[in-house]
């Protein structure tokens, strides 16, 4: 029996292109044999798995994309779509078929309770190929506010925030967007909450950058960010994305 439950399904065109693009920079996607890629619960329409596929394949040509939905209806749906290096099945945690390289779990999680992650988490990753990665976490419904973990089988190893900067306010807004694991933790004491603090403060301080560039203003906070201590990764080609990715131990919940 397929395990977990049913999400509401709500899904969109071009919503999950920041997750995309960043599952198309990954090593562990470029290095693989056999690049298989899973689009768990990916919810009413063929949509994401469909547009997934289409980005992926410009970086490795040889990818295949596999929907799973634990709703048998919606994979029926689903299937006048298929073609070749897109397929769709009935599943859940569990992952039926072959070990994939990279599982994504997009809004997911976030009808579960944060007590169920650990253990979602654990059966997702076992059932990945060596070497491979879940990219789990939350999107808001056009796109524009994401977040999401790299959890791999040494455990979670990065976390991002992925923010459309033309239409930003603050880096905070964020906060109802983040990971099941963390969307609690936003709270005095938690280091996700300092971050967004420290976040918004670089922000607000470099403003008079904006009459250039939100990009601009974007990278200087994350560099001024990075000058503070946090152990940020990557450089200013990911950071002019809207994206900042840190090491997990700096936002884990205490």
């Amino acid at each position: 029996m397929p395990i977990g439950q049913v999400t509401r399904g709500t899904t969109g065109h071009n919503r999950l292109r920041r997750i995309d693009r960043w599952i198309a920079h990954l090593p562990e996607l470029r290095r693989a044999e056999h690049p298989l890629v899973v689009d768990l619960g990916y919810g009413a329409s063929a949509t994401t798995p469909l547009e997934l596929h289409e980005r992926l394949s410009r970086v490795r040509g040889d990818v295949e994309v596999v929907g799973i939905e634990i709703e048998p209806a919606r994979v029926a749906a689903a299937k006048p779509f298929e073609k070749p290096g897109v397929s769709f099945r009935v599943g859940g945690f569990e992952v039926p078929g072959e070990r994939p390289t990279i599982i994504r779990a997009l809004n997911v999680l976030r009808q579960y309770d944060e007590s169920e992650v650990a253990s979602a988490w654990q059966l997702m990753v076992g059932r990945l190929q060596p070497g491979g990665v879940l990219v789990e976490g939350t999107c808001n419904e056009v796109g524009r506010v994401a977040s999401w973990v790299d959890v791999t089988a040494n455990g979670p190893q990065r976390f991002t925030i992925s923010l459309h900067l033309p239409s930003l306010e603050a880096p905070s807004v964020v906060a109802e967007r983040l990971p099941k694991v963390l969307i609690h933790r936003n709270v005095p004491g938690e280091r996700i909450h300092d971050l967004l603090k420290d976040l918004d403060r670089q922000w607000a301080t470099h403003a008079g950058l904006g009459v250039y560039s939100p990009v601009q203003r974007w990278v200087a906070s994350v560099a001024g960010l990075k000058d503070g201590g946090w152990p940020v990764l990557g450089g200013k080609n990911r950071w002019r994305l809207g994206e900042i990715t840190l090491a997990w131990n700096a936002v884990a919940p205490r």
